[in-house]
């Protein structure tokens, strides 16, 4: 019922235009703009599908990549439009947002990255044919798709112990450190509890694209018209990683090829994958590690205090810092951490030492850089960074260490379990072919 009452009210608005016209000239409608695709209570539009398409198709083209066919690269533009929705429609649900001054700290960041003020950033993406409104916001989408996955995935991946063990008793082996692998991969992704007849197709589907890499077809080109992962569209370039900090089952298949073969079909709980090793690179680096001496703010979210107030707390707080008043004073005051009494300083911080927001946007910030307000699960914090140094892991320090880097190797692999998982629970109705 809610389902035909949708699609009523949608073809209504898309005819709205149209019919006045008709009204007016006697010819037939012609719909200003028409639904492609319903996920949940929201829809895709054409329009949407055509902007998302233009920019995938000049990504392909910068990247010096040939295009899929118009079609095959449409409806993989489409899935792609699809999964974003279903992560932005979870981060509403859950309250997570970016707002105006987080955005525009980081399109700042981009803009400096890439050599450029902020003016001289926007007249280079417009003179490009890119509206920066539309870049603006595709920007929050990603960030905010972000702060998903990291509350959704990366903050529930647990270590044990016994694999830390195992793997600091690895790191002797060859290949497990000091070389770097760039890969590219395909993702076929299988459906949640998905039949034997759909597993079978889709391992079909593999050897299909198998056969295609072996006599000769682009990679990349196979990778935007057939794989379900979110890099599809450049070429499933994963680009420069550690051997240990890529997923397991890459990993094993990595050490076994040459630059520029294509491995055999890679079957993982999440589907179907082909792993192509692009190039390798090796380094006598000594272990060290980076570490950032940062102190905090923290206003707590709990039953007294609700998330809307703790920001507006937390807000209140940067702006008195902003005036000129001392960090260290606010903290001692106001901070509802451990380390209130020492002006919310906490000391060197190693790479996995806090929450994945925290570090995110702590590893974000310079050298006497204030934060905007990050939100974690403990709350709101404005952290600042004093300064950073690199140094040689200790023997207590190695284990962490570890666990962070056994942490980025499963999160991909979860993250993907997770993606599918979503996907497969939404009310997904494609209508490309409608019209």
């Amino acid at each position: 019922m809610i389902t035909s009452l949708l699609r009523c009210v949608l073809l209504a608005c898309c005819l709205v235009g149209a019919t006045a016209a008709q009204q007016r000239t006697g010819r037939q409608p012609v719909p200003v703009d028409r639904v492609v695709a319903v996920v949940n209570d929201e829809v895709i539009t054409r329009n949407d599908l055509r902007a998302r398409f233009d920019s995938a198709l000049a990504q392909l083209k910068r990247q010096g990549m040939q295009s899929p066919a118009r079609d095959v690269l449409e409806r993989q533009v489409l899935e792609r439009l699809v999964v974003d929705k279903v992560q932005l429609q979870l981060a509403r649900d859950m309250g997570l947002r970016v707002d105006d001054a987080q955005l525009d700290q980081a399109l700042q960041r981009i803009a400096s990255g890439n050599r450029m003020s902020l003016g001289q950033f926007r007249e280079a993406l417009e003179k490009d044919g890119i509206a920066f409104a539309s870049f603006r916001e595709e920007i929050r989408a990603e960030m905010t798709i972000s702060r998903v996955r990291e509350r959704e995935v990366d903050s529930k991946i647990f270590i044990s112990d016994g694999e830390i063990d195992n793997y600091l008793s690895g790191l002797s082996t060859p290949g497990a450190a000091g070389e770097e692998y760039r890969l590219a991969h395909i993702l076929l992704r299988a459906p949640e509890s998905a039949s034997p007849e759909q597993i079978q197709k889709l391992r079909a589907k593999a050897e299909q694209v198998l056969d295609r890499l072996r006599k000769g077809d682009d990679f990349g080109q196979l990778a935007a018209s057939y794989s379900d992962a979110p890099d599809g569209m450049k070429g499933g370039d994963l680009g420069w990683r550690p051997l240990d900090r890529l997923p397991g089952i890459f990993a094993e298949a990595s050490v076994r090829l040459r630059v520029g073969e294509v491995s055999p079909i890679l079957r993982s709980s999440n589907g179907f994958h082909l792993v192509k090793l692009l190039d390798k690179r090796g380094s006598g680096a000594p272990a060290a590690v980076e570490q950032t001496h940062a102190r905090h703010i923290l206003v707590k979210v709990n039953e007294i205090v609700s998330e809307p107030e703790a920001r507006h707390k937390i807000e209140g707080l940067r702006q008195r810092i902003s005036h000129g008043e001392r960090f260290a004073e606010l903290a001692r005051l106001f901070s509802q951490d451990g380390s209130a009494s020492k002006g919310g300083d906490l000391g060197w911080i190693y790479p996995g030492d806090t929450v994945p927001e925290f570090e995110r946007a702590m590893n974000q910030l310079a050298p006497g850089e204030l934060s905007q307000p990050v939100q974690s699960p403990f709350g709101y914090h404005l952290i600042e960074v004093l300064e950073r140094r690199v140094q040689d892991v200790s023997s207590e320090r190695q284990r962490a260490a570890a666990r962070q880097t056994l942490r980025e190797r499963k999160r991909d692999e979860a993250y993907q379990d997770w993606l599918r998982q979503a996907r497969d629970r939404a009310y997904v109705e494609i209508r490309l072919e409608e019209g």
